[in-house]
């Protein structure tokens, strides 16, 4: 069933001594509005939402109003997501973390969860936790400190996850308090301008939880019923900020770079939604790995509940614009909630059935408390095993990858290195055939017979005359140094034979018999074999490539 996305807007106290000189925002009922200093209402600054809780509001009447209803929906089967939007020092992890004496919505919900739980009796529960932050765009466990950059993939079965994720079975609330204790600490803090601990980093805290219903009557499971496998996401943003409020330089201005960046995307991931019954448009979830992780809670099957905090100074009116109307944007986006069966073994409460049921009857004859103890200590080990062959199975998929990426580069040299070789043995008949012009053009010299490559514009060829005898060789005349007989040059050139009887000089030709000897085509007879030598060098190289990348596959 669709549903809107239930949205309000907190105001957090005032900070600054300070009496508002031009303006300040005014709350009524459900509604905040922009006013003049004398009480006049300026047009267009007025928004209303589900809920709009001010300066005394505590955050026990936060949780009660907007969150509850999506925590126990998160037990019965349905997605949940709850976020705290807002900017820098606008009391956003206040909201979520709370103090000693008043928790805050995380808090609250871990308590709420198990309570729910043991007032229902006939369904078996298994939660797991996981707690991450998006730090610069990169994704880290706070539960292990090792586990940095860590990848989202998708399934089919499992949906959208982050792999890598350490995630902790847990039976009571007390056990998860601990852990987010823990993981608090390797969270990113930094001092600004506008705030002494300021948050660096988004922050998700993730309960996977699974139930399947028992036959009250044995105390076995009912095999007719599905399992129920719901995550609810409580996600702790860093705020937007403006360089020139917060004075940041450095690894801070880095920082809010890519805060800024992150939550404009998901600005634009909310503008898209919330236009997408009116035009159907592409959802940017994968330009921010925030937007990709909260796909579902934003725009899919979920239940989900956004508090916008606002500062109420003067200063900071742009700022609460602009968080307001991210706001109203996001109040008209609809999400279709609905239970989460599963019928397959997908289900980590399904595999460990079996393993379970075999320790209780184990354990029958010993105290509840040591039989839970080793039951806890049975799932988390089994949970440590199916991330281990989920990290395995990756690293697989990731060196198959590898291999044909290898295979293809054999490929690739195997062809380079036949194109060389033809290119070197295309070079090693050029050099044969170079040769062979040498010696005829050595033969040529020893006749001494006047080429046409001559530059000289006297240089010419004789035909005897008709009235002289034929002799039995037509020796060379001793008067003419450029001058052969008809029949020498015939034998010779195959050339151009001029009549003695009308002997004139014939200017010099561009047509040659022979290459000079300087010039090959296309290039120098050194640079060409140098050009032979790369070639054959290149070949080399390409060999031993090849040789290293077999060696390498097997």
């Amino acid at each position: 069933m669709a549903e809107k996305i239930c949205v309000a807007v907190r105001v957090r106290p005032s900070i600054s001594e300070e009496s508002p000189s031009g303006t300040f925002w005014k709350i009524e009922d459900n509604r905040i509005s922009l006013h003049k200093l004398h009480g006049t209402p300026i047009s267009g600054l007025s928004y209303a939402f589900d809920h709009v809780f001010d300066e005394s509001c505590s955050n026990s009447k936060v949780y009660e109003l907007l969150t509850k209803d999506v925590i126990h929906a998160a037990v019965d089967g349905f997605n949940g997501t709850a976020f705290a939007y807002g900017q820098t020092s606008s009391g956003k992890t206040y909201t979520m973390n709370g103090s000693l004496n008043d928790p805050g919505i995380i808090h609250r919900a871990v308590n709420d969860v198990f309570q729910k739980i043991q007032m229902i009796s006939d369904r078996e529960f298994l939660i797991r936790v996981s707690y991450m932050e998006i730090y610069n765009e990169e994704i880290n466990d706070l539960f292990t400190v090792e586990n940095q950059k860590l990848p989202i993939h998708e399934s089919l079965e499992r949906g959208i996850f982050v792999a890598g994720l350490r995630e902790e079975i847990v039976n009571n609330a007390e056990q998860v308090i601990k852990l987010l204790e823990s993981g608090e600490v390797n969270r990113h803090f930094g001092e600004t301008n506008m705030n002494a601990r300021s948050s660096r980093s988004h922050t998700i805290f993730r309960m996977v939880i699974e139930s399947k219903g028992i036959d009250t009557g044995s105390g076995d499971y009912s095999s007719s019923d599905a399992i129920r496998v719901s995550i609810l996401n409580l996600v702790d943003l860093a705020g937007s900020e403006r360089i020139a409020k917060t004075g940041a330089g450095g690894v801070r201005l880095k920082e809010g770079k890519y805060i800024n960046k992150s939550l404009m995307v998901l600005g634009n991931v909310i503008n898209k939604l919330s236009n997408g019954a009116k035009q159907r448009v592409h959802i940017p979830y994968r330009d921010s790995k925030l937007t990709r992780i909260l796909q579902t809670a934003l725009g899919g099957n979920a239940k989900t509940s956004i508090i916008c905090t606002v500062a109420p100074e003067e200063v900071h009116v742009e700022e609460t614009k602009g968080t307001l109307q991210f706001a109203s944007r996001a109040k008209r986006i609809t999400n279709c909630a609905q239970v989460n069966e599963i019928l397959t073994d997908a289900a980590l409460l399904k595999r460990q059935q079996l393993e379970i049921e075999d320790l209780r009857r184990k354990l029958q004859g010993s105290r509840s408390e040591v039989m839970e103890q080793e039951i806890l200590k049975l799932r988390n080990d089994m949970l440590k095993y199916e991330l281990e062959r989920e990290k395995l199975e990756m690293e697989l998929e990731e060196e198959r990858r590898s291999h044909k990426e290898r295979e293809q580069r054999i490929r690739d040299q195997q062809l380079k290195i036949e194109n060389l070789s033809s290119l070197v043995s295309d070079g090693d008949r050029s050099s044969s055939q170079d040769s062979m012009k040498e010696s005829l053009k050595d033969e040529c010299n020893d006749f001494k017979t006047p080429c046409f490559k001559e530059t000289s514009n006297n240089a010419f060829v004789a035909k005897r005359s008709n009235y002289s005898e034929l002799p039995d060789f037509s020796p060379l005349p001793d008067s003419f140094s450029n001058v052969a007989d008809e029949d020498t040059w015939f034998k010779m050139n195959k050339g151009y034979i001029a009549d003695l009887d009308a002997l004139q000089t014939t200017p010099a030709r561009k047509v040659q018999s022979f290459p000079p000897q300087d010039i090959t085509p296309d290039c120098s007879n050194d640079n060409y074999k140098l050009e032979l030598q790369n070639l054959k060098t290149q070949l080399e190289l390409v060999i031993k490539e090849k040789v290293e990348l077999q060696v390498e596959k097997t």
